[in-house]
């Protein structure tokens, strides 16, 4: 497990309602941080059915999912839970902090 954050995006950036992308600075995972009404959440950018971004996706922030293109899957994301077929795996989510005038992420799996 790395300690190490990564920096995505200066706090002005990252408005309600948008996303933005980067690339775990040890272990290379792509995370995608969603701006859910305020609140900042963290996925790895691949949809567990078919490896493909999710940051791509059509977000909903009413029921705060995000769709992937490529089929159809939809996940929550706050937790990552897969919320249909054909996904059923769900997908990572990562720690999320606010420092220094930018957001942070890391990915935290052993």
């Amino acid at each position: 497990m790395s300690d190490t954050w990564t920096f995505v995006c200066a706090t002005g950036e990252l408005l309600p309602g948008e996303k933005k992308t980067a690339f775990d600075d040890v272990t290379g995972a792509p995370i995608v941080v969603f701006n859910l009404d305020g609140t900042l959440y963290a996925l790895e950018d691949k949809c567990t059915h078919e490896d493909f971004e999710l940051s791509a996706g059509q977000v909903d922030a009413a029921e705060g999912s995000v769709e992937c293109v490529l089929h159809g899957a939809r996940f929550d994301i706050r937790d990552g839970r897969a919320l249909c077929a054909p996904a059923y795996e769900p997908v990572a989510r990562f720690p999320v902090r606010i420092a220094d005038g930018g957001v942070w992420a890391r990915d935290d799996r052993d």
